[in-house]
């Protein structure tokens, strides 16, 4: 069946984010709120949160008169709500509102009884917004760590690990300062494997086995894999066979593109191993080395190198974007690939390879008009890939 390769792919990207978003996932895992005796405690952090407070309040809304909390997003992922403050601070590098933010919700969640409630909500993004240095360790130190990380291609998993290490709420700690209260965490994962202690560096996740956090339980409300297979379901629908490669692919992004047109070419040239007409999905994180002096983010520099790769390939389109709508630190979700890209750069005089090596993937889409520009989409289950392959002409 034929179909708009631009339209069909974007159309995939929507479903995905609207089936991860907080208005969606979110209010299934919702607690009765006249089931608790005692107050009820809303904090959180991440990209998401603002729009997770958004509809908390609103399945609340007859019992909002007894929620208070603070949640914190990063600037311009905020949400308009009523009893829920939101504040925004800098993402991926934390900056004093964020601490500020961080101090506030730790102290909203001491003084608390057992009748008492703490709905956490985590969200991709909520363990840098989230910060507050452990003692003898300063903001500046902790800012520094940070780019340094970025800058030389750490993954999630390495960049989250130190975190917990200079902080004062992660990694349990504010739980422990819940306590005895109930804690209850909705979890939006934007991290490969959906561990809970690692998404928004677990500031509310104990270790195993620790009888003192007996009352504290982790709900996944959003998952890569959900995104995924509402990509697939609408690929269904239009006559296109989805494979779902994984969601929890990694590794630098110019050489995860690298295999993604492999498997393309097998597909179109052999059948293998699905036959065309297809699209070919992924999630996960990729990482960049930075070496070069360009602009981009991950996604952007993964479909640079993936047009290289599939070197004008007829029948071959791709899109990739983050979830959350920002790409790095760029204002674009990601990149289109068609089969004319390379040719439309050669025309002004662009060489693709050289914008690579310089880290200058948001500067060649932008040339071509092929940047995805999104906006905020408030929620975050990190990268989403597409390739739709059309039988050889």
């Amino acid at each position: 069946m034929a179909v708009n390769p631009r339209e069909f792919l974007r159309g995939l990207f929507d479903a995905a984010v609207t089936a991860v978003h907080p208005s969606v996932c979110l209010p299934p895992h919702l607690p009765d709120s006249r089931s608790v005796k005692g107050r009820i405690v809303v904090v959180g952090a991440g990209k998401a949160a603002a729009a997770m407070a958004q509809a908390v309040e609103i399945a609340w809304s007859s019992e909002l008169h007894r929620v208070t909390g603070i949640v914190v997003t990063r600037y311009g992922h905020g949400a308009p709500t009523r009893k829920i403050e939101v504040i925004e601070a800098a993402h991926p590098v934390p900056d004093a509102a964020g601490q500020a933010a961080a101090a506030r919700i730790l102290a909203a969640v001491q003084g608390l009884t057992e009748d008492d409630l703490v709905l956490a909500l985590m969200s991709g993004g909520g363990s840098a917004l989230l910060v507050l240095p452990a003692p003898g360790i300063t903001l500046a130190e902790k800012q520094a760590a940070t780019r340094a990380l970025l800058m030389n291609g750490a993954s999630i998993h390495e960049i989250n690990a130190a975190r917990k290490k200079m902080s004062a709420i992660k990694g349990g700690k504010l739980a422990a300062a819940a306590m005895p209260a109930r804690v209850l965490t909705l979890a939006i994962s934007d991290v490969p494997g959906d561990d809970p202690a690692t998404i928004a560096s677990g500031p509310t996740v104990p270790a195993p086995h620790e009888p003192a956090f007996s009352r504290c339980e982790t709900r996944l409300i959003a998952t890569a894999r959900v995104a995924l297979h509402a990509a697939a379901a609408v690929a269904r629908g239009a006559g296109i066979t989805p494979l779902i490669l994984g969601d929890r692919i990694e590794g630098e992004a110019r050489e995860v593109a690298k295999v993604l047109a492999g498997i393309a070419l097998s597909c179109q040239c052999h059948g293998l191993p699905v036959k065309p007409p297809c699209v070919l999905l992924s999630g996960g994180e990729t990482t960049v080395s930075v070496r070069g002096k360009g602009r981009g983010g991950r996604n952007a520099e993964l479909q640079l190198a993936l047009a290289l790769a599939l070197h004008g390939q007829p029948g071959i389109h791709a899109i990739a974007c983050d979830t959350d709508g920002i790409d790095g630190m760029e204002d674009n979700a990601g990149a289109w690939v068609f089969p004319d890209t390379l040719a439309r750069a050669c025309a002004q005089g662009m060489d693709a390879r050289a914008r690579l090596m310089d880290n200058d993937a948001y500067g060649f889409f932008a040339a071509l008009d092929d940047l995805v520009v999104t906006g905020p989409t408030r929620t975050n289950v990190n990268d989403f890939r597409a390739i739709l392959i059309e039988l050889a002409p």
